[in-house]
């Protein structure tokens, strides 16, 4: 029997992520990617010596890489009935150690703490760690009376933790029925109040109120509107800490290709995408949903990559109303892929500077909170203007990996949420002086003494980068916002309701944004596509999450 071939477009985190999951399933795999490097929101910048890693840089839940890395031919992509009990059980998770045996052959994965360093506009600064008498201690420095709201909150964002996660965490919610029989669940635990609600029922101090919502921005979601459900990043990242990939996110983006290519994949780079090829009644008619099927890629130089499935790991607004006429889709017509709220996008300072015989007092992540939390927000996401303060997340890779700068040099980036280009602020003109201010402020306000004199080189992108060379409608950064309206079965399926044999991963679809999410969306992406295409099934049991975890 000729091997099934399958497509996908883009090779962010979500598109490798498939792809190692379709080779090993049995499908003869291409990834497609327009730009001349693999990543996609993950790319690298090599600039004067110096590598930056473009976008994300926080990696939590180690165990789900190993699960890539250990898949061989022929190992399927189903979930394994006893996650997430065994993982937690696991020695090598229950004691944080960062990789695991096949993840040590391909990168090296180590642990950071503190998680971030949080700073607050009056100069004092809380260092969350994970560790439950280091926070309260903190807590009770700040506030007192809140140490009683932190065990509350503690005991509560557990149980979300256990029930949204670990239990919920691989639904699929491909129907109404499916996410019914969850509601009841959710109401019980308040999971959907808004984050910055629920976690003000436990704090009174504003800063502990930020410290334990402020999360969300990492995965494009505002504070004021994400579910409460989403209290269990909390949990995810105190359960398995946060890691860095030495080398930075780009070398663990390399080692994911190199797993891909061992298995038989194949990368094609700079071939951007026309068009989705969508045939009327021909194709793979197995599962008997939708009258159009997909059948491979057009390229922009015009060659066609014929295939059996088709996989969207391109922006989700971008794929439905730039790659698939819309006489194909009646269910995700143009007015209501726009109608949905996208996140907010980012302005991101790429600089290296000289280092001084005075070590650099910062931490690896670093959040750095201006004097306003809910104005900004609203700023950003509602009025989308750009206000004269802002928040940012200052990363220092090279306090722990030297080895992305010259020597004497540090490599930085800092990023700043700001609107996605619906707002219409003309960046040629409001970039570079965001920029200025933003340099200044380190400089001036002491992150970084004489950074105007130590700066060696600097870059930096707008939202005009990612409605770009990204191809993310309206420039946002993150996809689709991660609103309650949003969640479960109102997000984006990664099943297309239109077309038969398309797919759709990353972070515009279910569950949500960020890098654990994006590899679990891949996870779900598969078991659609094996449900699709039976004929294809492995043959041998998958590894499972606990075996991963040892």
């Amino acid at each position: 029997m000729t091997q099934k071939r399958a497509v996908i477009i883009g090779s962010g985190f979500g598109g490798l992520s498939l792809g190692i999951r379709l080779q090993a399933m049995g499908f003869q795999t291409t990834i497609v990617e327009q730009m001349d490097q693999p990543g996609g929101r993950a790319a690298v910048r090599h600039q004067d010596g110096y590598v930056f890693d473009m976008g994300p840089t926080v990696i939590t839940v180690p165990h789900f890489i190993e699960e890539l890395f250990s898949l061989q031919p022929g190992d399927q992509t189903l979930d394994n009935p006893d996650f997430p009990e065994a993982v937690l059980r696991a020695k090598r998770v229950r004691e944080g150690v960062s990789g695991g045996t096949e993840t040590s052959k391909y990168c090296e994965i180590v642990p950071i703490l503190p998680f971030y360093r949080i700073y607050f506009d009056d100069g004092t600064f809380f260092d969350y760690d994970g560790d439950p008498e280091s926070t309260r201690r903190q807590i009770e420095a700040i506030e007192p009376r809140d140490l009683e709201g932190y065990e509350r909150f503690h005991r509560d964002a557990q149980a979300i933790f256990e029930r949204g996660f670990l239990e919920l965490g691989y639904t699929y919610f491909g129907d109404v029925s499916t996410m019914l029989k969850v509601v009841p669940d959710l109401l019980k635990l308040d999971a959907v109040r808004t984050l910055f609600s629920f976690t003000s029922r436990y704090f009174i101090s504003d800063k502990l109120r930020q410290v334990f919502s402020f999360e969300t921005l990492l995965v494009g979601g505002n504070p004021l509107r994400v579910p409460a459900i989403y209290a269990m990043i909390h949990f995810v990242e105190k359960t398995w800490g946060i890691h860095y990939v030495k080398g930075g996110t780009g070398a663990l983006v390399r080692a994911f290709v190199r797993k891909f290519e061992e298995l038989g994949g194949t990368m094609r780079y700079s071939a951007p995408v026309a068009r989705i090829d969508v045939e009327d009644g021909r194709g793979n008619r197995s599962t008997g949903r939708g009258r159009r099927v997909a059948a491979g890629v057009t390229l922009a130089d015009g060659e066609r990559l014929d295939a059996d499935v088709v996989v969207s790991n391109a922006d989700y607004a971008t794929t439905y109303t730039k790659l698939i006429d819309r006489r194909c889709r009646p269910w995700n017509p143009d007015f209501k892929v726009r109608a949905l709220r996208y996140s907010m996008s980012l302005v991101v300072i790429y600089f290296g500077f000289r280092k001084t015989a005075e070590p650099l007092d910062l931490r690896h992540h670093n959040i750095i909170l201006g004097p306003r939390y809910e104005e900004l927000l609203t700023d950003i996401f509602d009025r989308k203007i750009l206000a004269e303060d802002f928040s940012q997340y200052l990363h220092v890779p090279t306090l722990t990996d030297p080895s992305l700068a010259p020597e004497g040099h540090h490599a930085a980036y800092t990023l700043i949420p700001v609107p996605h280009n619906g707002s219409g602020i003309d960046w040629s003109e409001h970039g570079p002086k965001l920029v200025e201010t933003v340099l200044g402020f380190l400089d001036d306000r002491g992150y970084i003494p004489g950074l105007r004199e130590r700066l060696t080189t600097m870059s930096f992108v707008t939202p005009d980068y990612f409605e770009g060379p990204l191809a993310s409608y309206l420039g946002n950064a993150f996809g689709v916002e991660p609103r309650l309206t949003h969640s479960a079965f109102f997000r984006p399926h990664n099943r297309s309701e239109d077309i038969e044999s398309l797919y759709l991963v990353g972070a515009s679809t279910q569950p949500g944004a960020g890098t654990p999410s994006v590899m679990m969306s891949a996870k779900m992406t598969a078991r659609l596509v094996a449900e699709d295409h039976p004929d294809v099934a492995a043959e041998r049991p998958s590894l499972s999450v606990a075996d991963a975890a040892k």
